[in-house]
C-alpha cells in the first residue's frame, strides 16, 4: 500500500480509474472485489476536492421530496441503512430538528413530508419523526423567542474524507493499486478488446507530481473525475458527450460555538433554500451549505464574503446568540458536479448517471456524472456491473453486506443492528485496555479507525511506545500509520482530511506535523 510511488516503466490492469474522490475510490473497491485488476490515479490527495467538502450527512434528502425526486430519496434512504450497518465507526445516527417558521412552509406540509420520509425508509433502525414543542425541547433553548414548533427526525452523519480513504484502503487490500498525486495526462484507445492482443484496450500516460511519467495499459477506463468529468473526456480522451454538468459551489462555516446538545438543525431560508446547523468536533458547529453556480477552475473554489454573510444572516434569523465573522474558525468550499436538467442551482438533481462510451469492438470508457455521497456504494455497484458486462469477466455484486475496514465492531447483546451502541461499547473496552491514553483521544481514534485502531496503537503499553509526542493527543505512531497505510504525505492530508485535528491544534503544533512529513519525505 504505502505512498504508491510509481517506479515501473509500464503497468497493466483490467480497469484504470481516474479520480480519487468517493466515487472513484468506491468503484476501485467494487471492481477489485470482483476479481478485476485495478489501478486508481488521483491528481492530488484522496478526497482533496468535492468529497471532503460535503455537509457530511448520510441522508435521503428530505428537501428533495419537494422537487419530486422520489426515486432518489428512496434509494438514498436504503443506502443510509446499509452504511450504518457496514461502517458504524464512520456513519453515525443523527437526530435533527426542522424548525417551523410561520412565514415559510406551513406546518402541515412539513409533517406530511416527514410522514412520507419515515415510510420511504422502509425497515429503518432509526426512530421515526415527531412534532416537538421547542419550549420543552433541548434544541429550543438556543433558538430565538417565537419559534415554538419543530419536527424531530432521523438521518446520519459521516466523516466524508475518512469514508473515501477507507474505501481506498479496502480497494488496496483487495489488490488495487492506489496512486495519489498522479494525474492522467493523456489516454487513447488501442484497437479491439476482443482476445488478448497486445494492442487492445487503453493506453494512458500518468504523471506523478514527483518522478517520471509512466504508461498504463488498461482494458477499461473509468472517468470518475467529478467536476472535471466533461473536461477529462474532451481533453484527455478526445470524446464528446451530449451530457453536461453544472458546477455548483457549496460553502460551509465552522464556528467556535458548541450547541450544548447532540441535535442538529434544519433551517428554512427566505429564498426557500435549506441549510443545516450540525454539532461538529465537540467544541464547534458546522453551518451550510450555499448553492452558487461557478464557471471557474473547480479546484480553486473559495468561500466568498457574500456566502459568509448569507450563512451568518440565516443563523441569526433563528438563534439567540448573534453570529459574526469573528466566530468563524474554519471555512471550506467544494464544487459539486450536478447533472444539468435545466433547474436552478438548488433544485438540480443530486442523482447520478453512468455513461458507457463504447463503439463496436472498442475498449470501454465509463463516465460518472453527478452523484451524492450517500449513494456512492450503489453507484459503484452499477459501475461494477457495467465493467463486468463489458469485459466479460469478473464476479457478481458483493458490497451490500461487506463491512468497510474497521467496521467490524463487536455487536452489543440485545442491541441488534445498533451500530452506535456497539461503537460506544467498543470505546469503553478500549478505555479499559489503554488506560494511559486520554478518553477523548481513544474516542477520536475509534471513530476514525474503528477496529483498525489496533494497527495504529500496535502493542503499545504506554505513551512512550507510540514515539514522539507531536501534539496533545497526537503521537508519531499515528502519523506513521497515516503515511504508510493511508497515503498521507503532508500536514494538510493528516490534519484536515484524515482527521480534523487542524481545528484543535495551535499553529506551533501544526507546524511540527508539517516538519515531520517533510523529514519523512527526505
Amino acid at each position: 500500500m504505502g505512498r504508491g510511488a510509481l517506479t515501473a516503466e509500464e503497468l497493466r490492469c483490467d480497469v484504470l480509474v481516474a479520480g480519487g474522490g468517493i466515487n472513484g475510490a468506491a468503484i476501485a473497491r467494487d471492481a477489485a472485489g470482483r476479481g478485476l485488476s485495478v489501478i486508481l490515479c488521483e491528481q492530488d490527495d484522496l478526497a482533496s476536492h468535492t468529497s471532503s467538502a460535503s455537509t457530511k450527512l448520510i441522508h435521503g434528502g428530505l428537501r428533495y421530496l419537494e422537487h419530486g425526486k422520489i426515486r432518489l430519496v428512496h434509494k438514498a434512504l436504503r443506502e443510509r441503512e446499509v452504511l450504518l450497518r457496514v461502517a458504524p465507526h464512520l456513519v453515525r445516527p443523527l437526530r435533527l430538528v426542522l424548525v417551523h417558521e410561520a412565514s415559510m412552509r406551513p406546518a402541515w406540509m412539513l409533517r406530511a413530508g416527514l410522514w412520507l420520509y419515515d415510510r420511504m425508509g422502509g425497515s429503518s433502525s432509526l426512530p421515526s419523526s415527531r412534532r416537538v414543542d421547542l419550549a420543552a425541547h433541548p434544541a429550543g433553548a438556543a433558538l430565538r423567542p417565537g419559534l415554538r414548533t419543530g419536527f424531530e427526525f432521523s438521518d446520519a452523519w459521516t466523516d466524508d474524507a475518512r469514508l473515501v480513504v477507507t474505501a481506498a484502503i479496502d480497494a488496496a487490500e483487495r489488490g488495487a493499486r492506489i496512486f495519489t498525486r498522479t494525474c492522467i495526462a493523456r489516454a487513447r484507445r488501442e484497437g479491439s478488446t476482443e482476445g488478448s492482443g497486445e494492442g487492445s484496450g487503453w493506453l494512458a500516460e500518468a504523471k506523478p507530481q514527483e518522478g517520471s511519467a509512466i504508461r498504463i495499459r488498461a482494458r477499461a477506463l473509468v472517468n470518475a473525475t467529478g467536476p472535471w468529468a466533461d473536461r477529462f473526456l474532451r481533453d484527455m480522451c478526445a470524446i464528446e458527450s451530449q451530457r453536461r454538468l453544472r458546477l455548483v459551489k457549496g460553502s460551509h462555516l465552522v464556528v467556535r460555538r458548541a450547541l450544548g446538545h447532540s441535535y442538529a438543525y434544519m433551517l428554512q431560508a427566505p429564498d426557500r433554500r435549506i441549510a443545516f446547523v450540525i454539532p461538529f468536533e465537540d467544541r464547534f458547529t458546522l453551518i451550510g451549505t450555499t448553492d452558487v453556480e461557478v464557471q471557474d477552475e473547480p479546484g480553486a473554489s473559495r468561500i466568498e464574503d457574500s456566502e459568509i454573510g448569507y450563512l451568518c444572516e440565516l443563523a441569526n434569523n433563528y438563534f439567540r446568540a448573534p453570529l459574526g465573522a469573528s466566530d468563524i474558525a474554519w471555512t471550506f468550499s467544494g464544487v459539486r458536479p450536478l447533472i444539468d436538467d435545466g433547474a436552478g442551482p438548488s433544485e438540480l438533481t443530486r442523482d447520478y448517471s453512468l455513461e458507457l462510451h463504447r463503439e463496436r469492438d472498442c475498449a470501454p470508457l465509463l463516465t460518472v456524472w453527478g452523484g451524492k455521497i450517500t449513494t456512492f456504494r450503489t453507484l459503484a455497484e452499477e459501475a461494477g456491473d457495467a465493467l463486468v458486462g463489458s469485459l466479460g469477466c469478473g464476479r457478481s455484486r458483493w458490497t451490500r453486506d461487506a463491512v468497510l475496514p474497521g467496521g467490524d465492531v463487536p455487536a452489543v447483546p440485545g442491541a441488534t443492528g445498533d451500530g452506535a451502541a456497539a461503537l460506544e461499547a467498543f470505546v469503553a473496552a478500549l478505555s479499559s485496555q489503554y488506560r494511559w491514553l486520554a478518553p477523548q483521544v481513544l474516542r477520536r481514534m475509534a471513530r476514525a479507525y474503528g477496529t483498525r485502531i489496533s494497527a495504529v496503537l500496535g502493542s503499545a503499553k504506554n505513551a512512550g511506545d507510540l514515539g514522539e509526542r507531536i501534539a496533545d493527543g497526537l503521537y508519531e505512531a499515528e502519523l506513521e500509520y497515516l503515511a504508510a497505510r493511508e497515503w498521507a504525505r503532508s500536514a494538510q492530508d493528516a490534519l484536515w482530511r484524515r482527521s480534523k485535528l487542524g481545528l484543535h491544534l495551535p499553529e506551533a503544533n501544526r507546524r511540527r506535523v508539517a516538519d515531520w512529513f517533510e523529514r519523512r519525505q527526505k
